[in-house]
């Protein structure tokens, strides 16, 4: 495995592998690796003949600079997995290397910034547009990949990429649970045990939404039977539980069978915001 630090050492290597017509694979990643990301290695090591993984905490995409500074860092013991997961190249760009001046461009994503994690964080899609571009740019994968559990995110990138035409194909990989449901997340890193507990109500609420729907249970009383359970929740605050049409994002009043459907959710437990989602179809 060989670590990259600039797009210039990169740009070499890239060369060589254009060359022998390789297929190239990205995973980008803010870093602090869990099971979930490994998931998408592996399908990008299955996928492709050569694995990229950019490990970068991006500032331009943090409405909350505390969030910022509280992100967990780990990079050490995550080249570590990296390694043992058989990865051919890490990207490890410094923020001088990703951003040499302070960018000018801003990224409008439409009613996708109004809506859900748009309305809740302004300008948090910006700095994601913005950052994978600069990825899409450097590495220049065939294929990148991401997860599930950022369900919103995956929507503005096939924006990003269907209105830029970038050349890249996009698969998202299902979310990646603990044992009791609790979806995946490097923040989950910054709860105590209490909290920890407390956060299952996410995972709870999305299951109560999916059978109560699939029992023909209107959308409206379950959203609000979510929301009382939440107010009945010390330390718990539900931002928002929706039903949205999973590729257009649109928003719903009522789940449609026959729709992709797909119920988000967000919450903070005490100072950690936490977000999870739960396809309703499948």
């Amino acid at each position: 495995m060989q670590l990259i630090h600039t797009g210039a050492e990169w740009q070499k290597i890239w060369l060589q592998l254009l060359q022998s017509n390789k297929t190239i694979g990205l995973v980008p990643t803010m870093g602090a690796l869990h099971q979930g990301h490994l998931d998408l290695v592996k399908k990008c090591k299955k996928q492709c003949e050569v694995s990229v993984v950019s490990i970068f905490v991006n500032p331009t995409q943090f409405n909350n600079p505390e969030d910022f500074e509280k992100y967990p860092i780990s990079t050490a013991a995550d080249v570590d997995l990296l390694e043992k997961e058989g990865v051919d190249f890490v990207f490890l760009p410094s923020v001088e290397t990703m951003y040499p001046t302070q960018p000018q461009l801003k990224v409008d994503f439409g009613r996708l910034e109004k809506i859900l994690e748009g309305a809740f964080r302004p300008g948090h899609f910006n700095g994601v547009g913005i950052v994978v571009s600069k990825l899409f740019n450097i590495i220049r994968p065939h294929v990148a990949f991401f997860g599930q559990k950022d369900l919103q995110q995956v929507a503005v990138i096939r924006s990003l990429v269907q209105d830029l035409s970038f050349p890249v194909q996009l698969e998202t990989v299902s979310t990646r649970r603990e044992s009791d449901g609790l979806a995946m997340s490097s923040r989950n890193r910054r709860l105590s045990p209490l909290q920890r507990e407390k956060a299952l109500l996410l995972f709870q609420s999305l299951m109560l939404a999916k059978e109560e729907l699939l029992k023909g249970k209107s959308w409206k009383s379950i959203q609000e039977k979510i929301r009382v359970n939440f107010q009945h929740t010390e330390a718990v605050q539900l931002e928002y539980v929706e039903l949205v049409q999973t590729e257009s994002f649109d928003l719903l009043e009522a789940w449609l069978p026959n729709l992709n459907c797909s119920v988000c959710i967000a919450a903070f437990i005490g100072e950690v915001r936490l977000i999870d989602n739960m396809p309703i179809n499948s």
